[in-house]
């Protein structure tokens, strides 16, 4: 038997080893429960996947970095083709402005905390 046949029926044993134990596991905790006298409503309680909050800021903070940043490219690609600026002036001007984005939303943010 060559090695073309035995990859693929490693990776299904794999697969099929690690599902198993997950599911050995799922079983041993919900006995443990049973076992310990919880209800119902407390194993629901502990299944639940927390909901995944979502700040509305976090997008405007993204927003104005990724802008800085592409500002940053412009000006860099400008003061190359113009003034013959060396190439290490891109990641200068992206850190930097990437920093003042980062700034201004602290001080737009807070200022929108606050009222």
């Amino acid at each position: 038997m060559g090695e073309e046949v035995l990859i693929p029926i490693t990776m299904f044993m794999l697969i099929g080893g690690i599902w198993g134990f997950t599911l050995l596991t799922r079983h041993r905790e919900r006995m443990t429960m049973i076992e310990k006298g919880l209800k119902p409503e407390d194993m629901k309680a502990l299944y639940e996947r927390a909901t995944l909050k979502i700040n509305p800021l976090s997008s405007l903070k993204w927003g104005m970095i990724f802008v800085s940043v592409g500002i940053a490219a412009l000006i860099g690609m400008y003061l190359h083709a113009n003034y013959y600026v060396d190439e290490g002036i891109y990641p200068a001007l992206m850190a930097l402005l990437g920093g003042v984005g980062l700034i201004a939303f602290y001080l737009f943010a807070s200022k929108k905390l606050q009222s």
